[in-house]
Order: C-alpha cells, then structure tokens, then sequence
C-alpha cells in the first residue's frame, strides 16, 4: 500500500473522522430541489478543522447527483470568475445532447477586482438564469462554493447572495456552499451583508473524537500489515487532539517510519513522527495564521500563552500593562482572524492546536 495519509490543504483524507450525517441534509436538498434548506450551508470553524475538505464532499455528492459544480475562493473577483463559468457551462449544454451528465468546471476567465458594475450584474444574473432553466430541463442543477468567506469584498457577497436569492424566488435549482472562520462569519451575517442566509444551515465543525482517531489508525495500520501496538495507537491518536490537518499529518510520518523500520513502529519512531507533525502543523498552519498579526497582536498572544488553559481577559490586560477598551479591541481583532476563540463569558484561548506550545517555544 501507498502512504495514504494527505496532509496538504483541502486534500480528500482516507476517512473524514467526525464528521458522520453531517452532509445529509445537503444530499436531501439535492434530492428536492430549489428551496430546500439543505441547499443553503455555511461551514465554519478553527483553521485546518477541514472545512476544505467538506466543500470537496459537498463536491462529490452533488457530482453524483449530476448537479453542476462552480467552485470559488473569495478573492477579489470571485463573481466575476464564477460568472465566467456559468457561461462557459451554459454553452457546453446548448450544444451538448439533453441527457448529458454534468461535471464541474474549473472557474476561468476573466477576473474583476472590484465589484459588479450594473450592467455586468444584470448580464450575470441573466447567464445565472439561463443555465439554471438549462440545467433544470435535465433534472439537475448547480452548486456554487465559495471558500474563506471571511476574507470576502463585502459587496461581491453581497451581489452572489442577491442572486441566489432572486435564483431560489424564481424556483431555479440553485445549492450555495460557504466555509469561513466562525467569527467572521457571525460578522458577516450579523450585519446585513447577506441576510437571507441567516437561515441557511450553519455548521460548527470541530475535533473528532480521539477514540475514533484510533480506531481508524488501528484499522488503516493492520491493512497495511504494520506492527504497531495499541498504547502506541492511542498514543498517537491522542497526539493529534482530534484535529483533522494532524490526523494527516500525524499519519502521515508515522507511515514514513514504518516504513523506514521494516513495517514496525518503536516508541522512538513515534515520538519522531509526532515531532515532525508537530513542526510541519507550525510551518503550514501557525506561522501562516500568524503571518498578518501585528506586534500588538503578538504581545496579546505571548500574554494568553502564559495560561496552560483559557484565559481570563483581565489577566492579559495586567500582564500587557492595558487598559479594558484596548484587550476588548485586541480580543476582537484576533477573534476575527481565527487565532482564539471565546470559551466563556471574559475567557478565550487558542483556536488553532499547537498555537500555545509554539509561541512559548519562540521564547526559548
């Protein structure tokens, strides 16, 4: 057997953990059509929880169905890049026979890095419209992704929600699929942005069992033939505290150990393959959260890291020296970006596993 561990982001896993029914509702929707609530999702939660790699389920169950997929990241642009797509379907299916199965199609073509001038918008909902009435003659329809909403022009959400909304009136088959960080979401939606989809389904995505993480270990290891014993599963199971991109990670060296050691795991070769995790999750994940957070930032998350659990806010306020208005401001900020989470009422900790460890290891 070939490594199947896929740590790289969005990359489909050997098996979502946790992630059981999750999806139900979608295919449900797909099943009947324009209005149904399965249709309008929105995945949120910490960076590498594998709300990517949701998207891509979504993919695949919609493909199977033989809806039509448009997949966008909320870059400057993305309406104008989906447009292009939509047209570049509706073309292939004017010409295509009236049976044909659907595929998704790459978006391509060109970008706009401002939003939708009038014209264009009308011009947009109307290759909308006709692919839609195309695609409903069939049977089918089309679902349109957009990944990390919360980096999103306000104003092109705003006109992609319009659209869909105008889409679902007119009972055209239409499904939306968004995944951004929690807070910003609950931003976007809380100020009118797109109030419609306040009612779509919202999904909280977390960590998956450690249990579950070690029966899948254990099974994926006796395929394979390797001699791994159960305290070093559960040990390593444990070392990746439930969370997606580690499970991938952590599986992933462990693979490359066992294969180095003739099929058979020491406790040595674990602890290895748990560090080297541990120090790719820093480079991929980490440093790139961290990458736009100001020095201020910083210094509110050296001060969170003083804490081996939650913080209280007043305590990060004497440790920096500041006053209640700037922590709230710095909570705020660094909420938005993914970095902590609220755990309790004046409370918060790291969101992104390992954040802790690898700030005190700056300091050392």
């Amino acid at each position: 057997m070939e490594n199947p561990f896929r740590p790289s982001a969005g990359a489909t896993p050997p098996e979502i953990l946790g992630r059981a029914g999750v999806l139900d509702e979608f295919e449900y929707g797909l099943r009947l059509g324009s209005g149904s609530p399965g249709l309008l999702t929105i995945f949120t939660g910490a960076r590498g929880i594998g709300k990517t790699v949701m998207i891509g389920a979504a993919h695949d169950i919609a493909r199977e169905k033989g809806w039509a997929v448009v997949s966008e990241t909320a870059t400057a642009g993305f309406m104008g890049r989906i447009g292009e797509s939509m047209r570049q379907l509706a073309e292939e299916l004017g010409t295509g026979p009236a049976n044909r199965r659907i595929t998704a199609i790459a978006a391509a073509g060109f970008s706009i890095t401002t939003q939708l001038p009038p014209e264009r918008q009308v011009a947009w909902r109307t290759v909308g419209e006709g692919l839609l009435r195309l695609l409903d003659e069939r049977g089918n329809g089309l679902v349109i992704t957009v990944d990390e909403i919360h980096a999103a022009d306000r104003s092109e959400l705003a006109q992609l929600a319009a659209s869909v909304q105008h889409f679902i009136q007119d009972r055209l088959p239409i499904g939306l699929v968004f995944a951004g960080l929690p807070a910003a979401v609950s931003d976007l939606l809380n100020e009118g942005v797109a109030t419609f989809l306040r009612r779509a389904d919202k999904i909280d995505l977390h960590a998956a069992a450690v249990r579950e993480v070690e029966e899948s270990f254990a099974s994926t290891f006796a395929e394979a033939g390797f001699d791994v014993s159960p305290g070093l599963v559960r040990r390593s199971a444990e070392a990746t505290g439930g969370y997606p991109f580690l499970i991938q990670l952590v599986g992933y060296f462990l693979w490359k150990e066992a294969e180095n050691y003739q099929g058979s795991l020491s406790p040595e070769s674990v602890e290895r393959a748990i560090e080297a995790a541990n120090r790719r999750n820093g480079r991929t994940v980490i440093e790139a959260a961290l990458a736009a957070a100001s020095p201020k930032d910083l210094d509110f998350l050296q001060a969170m890291a003083e804490d081996d659990g939650p913080s209280v806010a007043g305590d990060i306020g004497r440790r920096l020296g500041a006053r209640t208005n700037l922590v709230a401001n710095y909570r705020s900020r660094l909420l938005a970006a993914g970095l902590i989470e609220s755990t309790a009422h004046g409370k918060v900790d790291f969101a992104i596993p390992g954040l802790r460890q690898h700030l005190r290891g700056r300091n050392t």
